[in-house]
């Protein structure tokens, strides 16, 4: 078997550690960073030579046999270009781990070829630009694939190549004890730095496939419907049914007062003597007490980014464990910030803030682990703008609405509560459980039967782009695909 092929019954899963480098071993970690940019900048400015010469020969009507060699962009093709010219370009190579370089090319070989299929259209999503160079405030980090990876017996310390073994924060103990029962095996590690300048290193590893933990009990409520709010009282809004509100995560205080704590140092930075004068339109060297206070930001950045990354894991997992069938919705979340500028500055924080597509990427792989199922509702499903009772909708609820309040029938209802609600009927069978991929209903989030939703981008008032037209049943909700309305 080689070495990253992943055996039946088997997953991929990563372990995260802290660690706690040595002196020289910070060098040697910034050094292998180093490199990988250099190899990747290197490469990156031979390709973009080698496309410059192409197209002048070609302007001077030079034959196509006689310009210059095309150099391949894949990554066996720039590592052989690389090895050709190492030993003149950085003298020094031997200094570092050949994954250090391996790194950088890998990354250069990945964004050639997404740009490559985004240009021939081969690509979802939006377009994607051609490489850029990396610069030295580039996050830095470096994947080691081959050499010695492990755990040493005394579970606080991470062997790797060229590394030796790193002392880490907390212990390994979960991971060795998969390993040496024979349950888990390493493939790679991924040794990052965060804007802290904390350095952690991530191990892939090919697990048995978790079934749901024995202690782990179902809850009663098989079905349920999980809205995604922008508020701090309401990141997570869960519902059956049958209108039954099982959860409601709000933001810790920690996330809170690390939130107000970085307004606070940002605000500070602006007053200081920073690296570029607004009123000349010039750069300068900045103050100690700038870079002071840049360093706070950054670990503050990275203590809200583990808190909030906590909070979602602690949530997903426990949904997934406990749950049957866990509806989601579809959003569009890059879309829902691109546009709006100033006046919409608040929503665009809070929605990064919410992190609409991270919770749906943990409930995906974590749904396959713990046997549960997930249904990924339409992106526009109207699941707020839906009364819960009668059905009808309400195409004019904005998102300063948090109260639905119907004008047919009367119901007063939370706005994240009734989102959920909706989605979780979705996961009913009457309403295409079984349906191919977890899909549910297909009408537009604001439709109605007589107009389509706002235009994409108006995310003042509306919550997604512009849908198709949609039929409507004679009850006002929306029918799920493959049937007659």
């Amino acid at each position: 078997m080689a070495r990253f092929d992943i055996p039946e019954g088997w997953t991929a899963q990563a372990y995260r550690f802290a660690l706690d480098p040595t002196p020289t071993q910070l060098r040697a970690l910034a050094c292998h960073a180093g490199a990988a940019r250099f190899a990747h900048n290197h490469m990156l400015a031979l390709v973009k030579a080698v496309m410059d010469q192409r197209a002048a020969g070609r302007s001077y009507g030079i034959g196509e046999a006689e310009l210059t060699p095309v150099l391949g962009w894949s990554l066996p093709a720039l590592r052989k270009a690389w090895n050709q010219r190492k030993a003149w370009c950085a003298p020094w190579w031997g200094e570092n781990s050949k994954e250090a370089y391996n790194t950088g090319l890998d990354g250069l070989a990945r964004g050639l070829d997404a740009w490559s299929a985004s240009r021939r259209g081969q690509r979802a999503g939006r377009a994607v630009g051609f490489p850029r160079f990396k610069t030295s405030r580039a996050p830095r980090s470096v994947r080691f694939t081959t050499g010695v990876i492990r755990i040493e017996a005394d579970r606080r310390h991470v062997r790797l190549p060229r590394l030796g073994a790193v002392r880490t924060h907390e212990s390994t103990r979960k991971l060795a004890r998969r390993i040496e029962a024979g349950s888990a095996r390493i493939l790679s590690a991924i040794v990052r730095q965060d804007s802290a300048g904390r350095w952690h290193c991530a191990l892939q590893v090919i697990v048995e496939a978790k079934t749901r933990p024995a202690h782990a009990r179902r809850s009663a409520h098989a079905v349920v419907g999980v809205d995604v709010g922008v508020k701090a009282d309401a990141l997570l809004v869960v519902a059956t049914p049958d209108g039954v509100e099982v959860d409601r995560i709000g933001a810790p205080k920690s996330l809170t007062a690390a939130q107000a704590r970085l307004r606070a140092l940002q605000r500070r930075a602006a007053r200081q003597h920073g690296p570029y004068d607004s009123q000349t339109g010039t750069r300068r060297q900045p103050s100690r007490r700038w870079r002071t206070t840049q360093a706070r930001i950054g670990r503050t950045h990275a203590h809200a980014a583990a808190v909030r990354r906590d909070v979602l894991h602690k949530a997903t997992t426990a949904l997934a464990q406990q749950h049957q069938v866990i509806v989601v919705e579809t959003l569009n979340a890059a879309g829902m910030r691109s546009a709006g500028g100033a006046r919409k500055r608040g929503l665009n924080r809070a929605l990064a803030d919410a992190a609409l597509a991270e919770i749906r990427r943990m409930l995906g792989y974590k749904t396959r682990w713990y046997g549960s199922h997930l249904v990924e509702a339409d992106r526009y499903f109207p699941s707020s703008k839906t009364c819960t009772a009668c059905g009808r909708r309400k195409p004019n609820l904005t998102l300063a609405d948090r109260v639905f309040d119907c004008e047919h029938c009367g119901t007063r209802i939370d706005r994240d509560l009734g989102a959920a609600i909706n989605l979780a009927r979705l996961g009913e069978p009457s309403w295409g459980e079984q349906s191919p991929a977890g899909s549910g209903p297909v009408a537009g989030r604001g439709a109605t039967r007589e107009t389509e939703p706002a235009p994409a981008g108006d995310a003042a008032g509306d919550e997604t782009s512009t849908p198709p037209h949609h039929q409507v049943d004679q009850t006002g909700t929306a029918s799920p695909q493959g049937e007659a309305a």
